[in-house]
């Protein structure tokens, strides 16, 4: 679809409109794969589904969703591919390998342009966005992962748009981040800093001993791959400057295996920052109330998600389609209406909300996925599941954010009694001292936390607290085994 009508789209229609493109887009693309992608004709045929069976949509959702194991790891990858061919001009992004051994995904030109309308739809939503001069400095690593590539080409094609868009690629090389922001940034209106929240947060943190200083930058930031909590926006927002968390912050959706699915608007960014604040509308929203998901907004005529059994089950197009594809979170499905009658139903008006924060020129009635950390990268101890972000969580108050960079490694250890403990290995900041005073205050915010996130830990901690109280581990800022700098930050360690 031409870039020219696709915004009128996304300013003009209503949910329903949504609803049904979310329909139709899935319906045509399944019948386009079964017909063309040899290896989806076979898992097909070897799960008795006849395509010319899938009529309407109920139908389509009763086709088996599809993995790693039970297929892209059960076929040639020319297979995989439309029309069994890899004659394409093609671009290779891998897993990061968290589950497993990596897989190389194929992606096209297509890829490219879904990702830079979702981040023009980020400059639109500054009313002077298209006329500013701006540095993208693109912080996400460069090589085999999508995260960088993606980046720059859908900046490159905003600026073949004709936006005044400069881009840098230091990738996760902190001395050409901060030379580039020091040299360059004041040139322009505004800088755009791309990359994961916790190494961005490292640079924010460290800018200031390598002469950069937020204060003579008009700063907005693009982050990806992980999710993060209020606090943590708040925290960047405040060290750097931020005018409006809203439109000035974005967090994106995305994976090698389809591209940019989805991002933060400042619509959905408000809501979640409401929910955070609203104990009754936060439990009506989200089904799992002892953490906090991402919140974004999806485009169906890209990718379309739907929720089974509390999965994400996402259905879009590249060069390697995916149908009903199983991509290990966990989460749900909200239309824009939908959401609008949560917030009703307790008593909130969520457009009287959009008009008090200003945000009425940026709405766009798509429909919201929200994501949970995924279930696979989670540790158990005496049976309670440990997620990351209940330790983030405790590393960001306030006493402790001064003295961690916010990088952690958890470990389920066993003791020579073969005594199951947790490890909580953290990374201190270049300047910090790891004294006894602070591993102890450290140790007791991570235990409350805990005891308040987490039902099962707080029914062990009362009958065993000895032996579930986490162990703290204070490791030197860029230590080579927990904190190689630059590359995405490993939480769990199994």
């Amino acid at each position: 679809m031409p870039f020219k009508n696709i915004f009128n789209l996304l300013r003009e229609k209503g949910s329903s409109f949504w609803s049904r493109k979310a329909q139709e887009r899935s319906l045509f693309l399944f019948k386009e794969v079964a017909e063309r992608v040899p290896a989806y004709r076979d898992f097909l045929k070897k799960n008795k589904i006849k395509p010319i069976q899938i009529k309407t949509y109920n139908d389509f959702q009763k086709v088996p969703p599809v993995t790693k194991k039970n297929y892209l790891r059960q076929y040639p990858l020319k297979d995989l591919c439309w029309d069994g061919s890899l004659k394409d001009s093609l671009v290779f992004t891998a897993t990061s390998g968290s589950t497993g051994e990596p897989f190389y995904f194929p992606r096209n030109i297509a890829l490219e342009y879904e990702s830079s309308i979702y981040h023009e739809m980020f400059l639109r939503n500054d009313p002077n966005g298209r006329n500013k001069s701006t540095l993208v400095v693109v912080s996400f690593g460069m090589g085999v992962w999508i995260g960088g590539t993606i980046t720059f080409r859908a900046f490159q094609q905003i600026a073949e748009r004709g936006y005044p868009v400069s881009i840098i690629t230091p990738g996760i090389n902190k001395k050409e981040i901060f030379e580039g922001l020091k040299r360059l940034g004041g040139k322009f209106d505004q800088v755009i800093l791309c990359g994961y929240p916790p190494f961005i947060k490292d640079i924010i943190d460290e800018a200031e001993d390598f002469g950069v200083h937020w204060n003579k930058l008009n700063l907005k930031l693009i982050l990806a791959a992980e999710p993060f909590s209020e606090e943590f926006r708040s925290y960047l927002i405040k060290k750097t400057g931020i005018k409006n968390p809203f439109l000035d912050t974005m967090n994106i959706y995305g994976s090698a295996d389809i591209g940019t699915m989805a991002e933060e608007t400042p619509v959905s960014i408000m809501i979640r920052n409401i929910l955070y604040k609203n104990k009754d509308l936060y439990e009506s929203t989200f089904p799992v109330v002892s953490r906090m998901p991402t919140l974004v907004q999806f485009n169906p005529l890209f990718v379309n998600f739907e929720s089974l059994n509390g999965k994400i089950i996402c259905t879009g197009d590249s060069a390697l389609p995916l149908i009903r594809y199983d991509i290990g979170d966990q989460g749900g499905i909200y239309t824009y209406d939908q959401m609008n009658e949560v917030f009703k139903q307790n008593n909130r008006d969520l457009e009287k909300d959009i008009r008090f924060h200003k945000l009425g020129h940026t709405i766009t009635k798509l429909p919201f996925v929200y994501v949970y950390e995924r279930s696979d990268l989670s540790t158990k101890l005496y049976g309670a599941i440990i997620f990351p972000e209940h330790i983030r969580e405790s590393l960001q108050e306030r006493r402790l954010s001064k003295y961690f960079t916010g990088k952690f490694t958890l470990i389920t250890k066993f003791d020579s009694n073969h005594n199951q403990f947790l490890e909580v290995n953290i990374e201190l900041k270049s300047k910090a001292k790891p004294t006894k005073v602070l591993k102890n205050l450290t140790q007791s915010i991570i235990l409350k936390n805990l005891l308040k996130r987490s039902a099962e830990y707080k029914n062990n901690y009362n009958v065993i607290p000895e032996k579930v109280t986490p162990r703290v581990i204070f490791w030197p800022h860029e230590d080579s085994l927990y904190f190689k700098p630059g590359i995405k930050q490993s939480w769990i360690k199994k």
